[in-house]
């Protein structure tokens, strides 16, 4: 026998819309008896079912056994409200088209990434500015081109990373700057993979 609702078919965002609102209200996750009503199901099956949807989605994610947790998909509270150009202006209407997270978004790997504030202006033609926050990701491989965070002969600085056979060049992104070039030892502690900037 098929599950049926027990009011009309609820929409996939609506059902999205009533589960972050009671994780706001509740700071929990709801059980399974209390997702039957939240969503119009009248079985425990079909509320896991729906929850399969979730987690294929990225809302949710398994922990353990049969403990749902949230991602920041679904408790993050930035809208997200479609594009704009950056050329020619266009029309547009405001359209809610997800709710972001901001972790979520830049960090792939929370265990290995740690911020540091930039001081000094030799990667401004990078976009990089004193005073800007740079999200480093350490543990990965270093490619040529790669920006990152190393410390060289002792001390550390920020660079555009190059390597040809075994020699290895930091570059700035400010002409005022010249290259690096290893003396004695270098330690390449991540590689840039955000910056984020407070305008005000």
């Amino acid at each position: 026998m098929l599950d049926k609702p027990t009011m009309t078919t609820i929409s996939m965002p609506e059902k999205i819309r009533r589960l972050r609102a009671f994780y706001l209200r509740e700071n929990r996750m709801p059980s399974y008896a209390e997702m039957m009503p939240l969503w119009g199901y009248q079985s425990k099956n079909a509320v896991f079912k729906f929850l399969q949807k979730l987690v294929a989605a990225g809302y949710v994610r398994k922990s353990g056994i049969g403990k749902i947790v949230p991602t920041g998909r679904l408790t993050g509270r930035i809208r997200l409200l479609g594009t704009v150009q950056a050329g020619f202006p266009s029309p547009a209407e405001e359209e809610l088209v997800d709710i972001l997270s901001l972790d979520e978004f830049l960090v792939r790997r929370p265990e290995a990434t740690y911020m540091l504030t930039v001081s000094g202006d030799s990667m401004l033609d990078a976009g990089i500015h004193p005073g800007d926050i740079v999200l480093v990701e350490r543990g990965g491989v270093t490619r040529s081109g790669d920006i990152v965070v190393a410390q060289v002969d002792g001390e550390w600085t920020i660079k555009y990373f190059h390597k040809t056979g075994r020699t290895v060049r930091l570059d700035p992104a400010n002409n005022a700057y010249q290259s690096i070039t290893p003396k004695h030892s270098l330690v390449v502690g991540g590689v840039v993979k955000a910056v984020i900037r407070r305008y005000r």
